[in-house]
């Protein structure tokens, strides 16, 4: 058996049995690949690999510039990868070797990234036990961090809101409603999980629904992003609520006035926009400044 074979295997499976996304097969089947670019290609010898080799293959890949948040991704693409070959090498049940995720120093609470969340989304994907919780769970994040939604706001839609379009009436806090527009990538997520979902979602129907068909409880979508940042090795601010805290961090981070951010988040006042945000006070300032001209100077 040739790596290319080995590849094409993983690969495959990726596709076909565990339904990934394009991005995750592409993902996961790159870091198998630097795996294996110099070891004996069959199943038996790559599911013998060590923790030590692969702390060593970690180290090499961070010496390349790797993020402790993209080191945390690769190595949940090479445990699923290992799995995959103990399965293919008939080793049985023993545990493939483990590895601890890096760990981000504590301070003050930060925003996620665009990569982390991403890497978030994918993670809770594919912790998952069964494909249509996965790609529920991984369409909520996604929607909290494309549109900035309370985590009650976005478990509180119904089949009202379907068909998806461009944008989503959503009721906030006091029954308030307001337009958020719906990126590609938010309705490509949510129309994923609702193709795999065995529910089927009439009019009053909750959109997420939980493993037994009842609303999807906030609790769960905690427990879950809780699981997938201490994978990848975030910090305890990286909650549901810190997803809506980094999508208005990064549109005013983008340039966006505090106004349209506050009409976007639901905020009762400019306010309540400004100490939510949190960034640092001269891009606040500037922000400021640029949405109220008279205000410079």
């Amino acid at each position: 058996m040739t790596r290319a074979d080995i590849l094409e295997a993983w690969s495959g499976h990726l596709s076909h049995g565990r339904r990934r996304s394009p991005h995750t097969v592409r993902a996961y089947t790159a870091a198998a690949a630097r795996l294996i670019s110099h070891e004996a290609t069959n199943w038996e010898t790559i599911a013998r690999i060590t923790a030590t080799d692969l702390r060593n293959h970690i180290a090499a890949r961070r010496a390349q510039g790797l993020g402790n948040a993209s080191v945390a991704r690769e190595l949940s693409a090479l445990r699923a990868f290992l799995n995959f070959a103990r399965e293919k090498a008939q080793l049985g049940p023993s545990a493939p070797p483990r590895l601890k995720g890096p760990r981000i120093k504590k301070g003050l609470p930060r925003p996620v990234t665009p990569d982390e969340a991403v890497h978030l989304a994918a993670t809770v994907e594919e912790d998952a036990n069964t494909e249509w919780i996965g790609a529920r769970d991984r369409a909520v994040l996604i929607l909290l961090y494309g549109a900035g939604l309370r985590i009650a706001e976005a478990l509180s839609i119904t089949g009202k809101a379907l068909p998806l379009g461009e944008t989503l009436l959503v009721t906030g806090k006091g029954g308030k409603q307001r337009l958020v527009p719906l990126l590609p990538a938010v309705r490509a997520a949510i129309t994923d999980y609702l193709a795999k979902s065995p529910w089927p979602v009439e009019r009053e129907d909750p959109l997420f629904r939980g493993e037994k068909g009842g609303p999807l409880a906030q609790g769960m979508v905690q427990k879950t992003m809780a699981r997938a940042r201490q994978s990848l090795g975030l910090p305890p601010t990286a909650t549901p609520h810190a997803l809506r805290h980094s999508f208005a961090t990064h549109l005013l981070g983008a340039g966006a006035d505090l106004r349209s951010l506050q009409e976007l988040l639901g905020h009762a006042s400019l306010g309540s926009t400004q100490i939510y945000t949190k960034v640092d006070a001269a891009t606040l300032l500037d922000v400021y400044r640029n949405a109220h001209p008279r205000e410079a100077g």
